[in-house]
């Protein structure tokens, strides 16, 4: 069987050339070629020996996850399906602007921790990803707007800028519960023979894994996003019920421990917006005194239905309501724009092809108020 070497971070492709024999500048050499320059067949790799050539021919490969299916959205958001094996398929999401362009990635098929306002959590959960299916969401990503020429949305508007500039670990999953391969994957995004992406442009997004972010911290520290939804314990405990385990005193200790050596001298919390459950002013205010210790700024998303939801959007008053409490505390507050929502690619969205080995029951999700 051949070894796909997107498995491999640089010290593991390392160790793979002292195996065979080669020196370990050989890794270097390979990373180049396979992430700056996208290529995947070893004889066009011509700055490599011949003979090493035809025997990485013969025992490895370079194989990102087959697409299965792409779509594009009206405002140029793109959603590709990949085929990760056994009836599994998980969504990688490109979202173009003006001055970036952002790839939203998933580390699970399915995810275990069952929010109650996300699609994917529906879905159950199958497995972990491996290396090679996180970083090849970024492969082929990369492989694909690179080979594309740029076209215009329905409105005339370029669509983005065509290349990734940032990276979001918050598609299917959660990156915290398949730590190694996510650090390795991280690795690979960090490195200047890879993609040599800034730890500022690289975020983590975690429901509050509360002793993984610990071990984040000392071992990739990226910018992180913490996916909070309530402000306190009861409201939590039903909406993210990982809550349950690592409570809010917890998390945001943990959230301050981080930033002793995080890129960015901020958190950044999410907060999934639901009519009438957690988008009171009374709610925020209580928000404001829960994060007073904590360095952060808030990204304010609007719901984004899926079948078999209760749950509603706020309404635009109320979020706008919402926003200036935050605001007026002097936090710093933004109101993240769907993007993508015409090809279910928008925050939450994400249902991919999951066989659930959890054998959890589809459950419409109880409308919570207070």
């Amino acid at each position: 069987m051949q070894q796909n070497l997107l498995d491999f971070d640089a010290q593991a492709l390392t160790g793979y050339f002292t195996e065979m024999g080669e020196k370990p500048f050989r890794a270097r050499q390979l990373m180049r070629w396979i992430y700056k320059e996208g290529e995947s067949n070893f004889s066009a790799m011509t700055d490599i020996a011949a003979a090493l050539r035809d025997k990485l021919t013969q025992c490895a490969c370079i194989a990102a996850p087959n697409v299965m299916r792409e779509e594009l959205s009206d405002d140029g958001t793109r959603k590709w399906l990949l085929d990760v094996g056994t009836g599994n398929a998980v969504e990688a999401v490109y979202i173009p602007e003006e001055t970036r362009g952002t790839l939203c990635v998933s580390t699970q098929a399915g995810c275990a921790l069952d929010c109650a306002f996300c699609s994917t959590g529906k879905q159950g959960f199958n497995r972990n990803l491996g290396v090679a299916e996180i970083i090849g969401q970024l492969w082929w990503a990369n492989h694909q707007l690179g080979k594309d020429a740029p076209t215009s949305t329905s409105s005339g508007q370029a669509q983005g800028n065509w290349k990734i500039s940032n990276v979001v670990l918050m598609g299917m999953g959660e990156p915290l519960l398949n730590f190694d391969n996510t650090v390795s994957a991280l690795r690979l995004m960090l490195d200047d023979h890879a993609y040599g992406l800034s730890r500022r442009r690289v975020t983590v997004s975690t429901s509050g894994i509360v002793p993984a972010m610990d071990r984040l911290r000392e071992e990739c520290p990226v910018a992180l996003a913490v996916s909070l939804h309530a402000p306190n314990d009861k409201l939590r405990d039903a909406l993210v019920p990982i809550n349950q385990k690592y409570p809010l005193k917890e998390l945001l200790g943990a959230c301050k421990r981080y930033l002793e050596k995080a890129p960015r001298d901020f958190i950044t919390f999410e907060y999934v917006l639901l009519d009438g459950v957690n988008d009171s002013v009374q709610q925020a205010q209580e928000l404001v005194r829960l994060v007073r210790d904590v360095p952060c700024k808030f990204n304010l998303i609007p719901f984004n239905p899926f079948p078999q939801t209760h749950f509603r959007c706020s309404k635009p008053e109320a979020i706008r309501r919402f926003r200036d409490v935050l605001m007026g505390a002097d936090i710093v507050t933004t109101t993240r724009r769907t993007r993508g929502n015409d090809i279910a690619a928008a925050c939450g969205q994400l249902a991919g092809l999951v066989q659930d080995k959890t054998k959890r029951t589809m459950q419409c999700p109880v409308v919570l108020h207070g």
